[in-house]
């Protein structure tokens, strides 16, 4: 199951969001969502458990609780909407 963690403390790692979620079971990864451009963490991130109970497990024990200092809202992530293509450049400028 693919979890959303969000209202991440920008000093959080990979390896910490990891270690949190571990406790509740295998946790295939943890990614951390950051700026392209600086690289700092944008705040939130997505935990992949093969496991759906012990994602759920996970989940209930996770939200609300602090993680660094702050609350962290944990639920299942949500597919990804299909956007529309971005229109970019080939056009004449007036």
């Amino acid at each position: 199951m693919n979890i959303y963690v969000g209202n991440l403390a920008y000093g959080v790692t990979e390896d910490e969001l990891r270690e949190a979620f571990a406790a509740f079971g295998d946790v295939e990864s943890a990614n951390l969502i950051t700026d392209k451009f600086t690289g700092q963490s944008k705040g939130f991130g997505f935990v992949e458990m093969p496991n759906n109970s012990e994602a759920d497990a996970a989940i209930k024990a996770l939200n609300e609780t602090p993680l660094k200092g702050r609350p962290v809202r944990v639920n299942q992530a949500k597919p990804r909407a299909e956007r529309p293509a971005r229109g970019g450049g080939g056009g004449q400028r007036w």
